[in-house]
């Protein structure tokens, strides 16, 4: 049985369907396409059909890899991962990373260089929180140091203090120790050292929360107070007193708001 090409159609991609008069349609790249000088009207062979369908998987994953590199850098597991959706054979997948890696369009270390640096002048995280995100981008242990070993303890301290500075704008009607704790977690939750987040909030200026902190006392003072007006006169006082305490203001503070709220009940 004689096949022919009855159609070439470009298709997604950069991929062109070759229609055959067996019925089959091959999916394939340019360069297979210019390879096999797949022409409509040319005669093909079974021999050439299955070498073309063994070449095309791997030459399509190659095409799609390419494309997605084009919109960002990629790590070798997310290129696997990609390819994998795309349904490309592991046999294939390895082959792409493979020649991806010697044109050197895949390389985890300039990929994990690159993500750090871009958090560096971009973001608010510490290593800890950078170190995962490295991890799950599917980077090994050796190349994530050598990421990290461009975030200096200098520039962590400058980017924590920046991101105590922002975050201690959020905390309003707070006592300075409260501020304080709120800050720690913040920086925590970022990644940041305990030594780096004892310098960051060294390093802020708590006047304006000070000048503040007899104002919180009084708001939150209130809301306490009403907020256990169920109770009992000492329970009542009890529970303001803790709660008050917790939130970071002085004992002598609460007792001389507490002193203001019973005289105010009383009349």
């Amino acid at each position: 049985m004689i096949i022919t090409i009855s159609k070439v159609n470009k298709g997604r991609n950069a991929f062109y369907e070759v229609e055959l008069s067996n019925g089959e349609v091959l999916r394939v790249s340019e360069d297979t396409l210019i390879t096999y000088r797949l022409l409509k009207d040319r005669e093909i062979t079974e021999a050439e059909i299955t070498e073309i369908k063994k070449t095309s998987n791997e030459d399509a994953g190659f095409q799609l890899a390419l494309n997605y590199l084009s919109y960002q850098m990629r790590t070798e597991k997310e290129i696997y991962s990609y390819l994998k959706e795309k349904e490309i054979d592991f046999s294939d997948r390895k082959k792409i990373v493979a020649r991806l890696r010697e044109m050197n369009l895949l390389d985890d270390t300039t990929f994990g260089e690159s993500f750090v640096r871009t958090q560096m002048r971009l973001g608010d995280k510490g290593p800890r929180v950078i170190r995962q995100k490295l991890k799950e981008k599917g980077l090994n242990d050796q190349d994530i140091e050598i990421s990290l070993g461009l975030y200096e303890e200098e520039i962590q301290y400058e980017i924590a203090l920046r991101a105590a500075e922002k975050a201690m704008r959020k905390f309003h009607d707070k006592s300075v120790r409260e501020t304080q704790q709120k800050l720690q977690q913040t920086l925590m939750t970022k990644g940041f050292s305990s030594d780096t987040i004892k310098l960051a909030i060294d390093g802020l200026d708590f006047e304006e929360v000070q000048e503040q902190e007899e104002d919180a006392l009084e708001i939150q003072g209130d809301k306490l107070w009403r907020r256990n007006q169920r109770f009992d006169r000492a329970k009542r006082k009890q529970k303001v007193k803790q709660s008050l305490y917790q939130k970071g203001f002085t004992l002598d503070a609460i007792d001389v708001f507490i002193a203001k709220k019973e005289e105010e009940d009383d009349e």
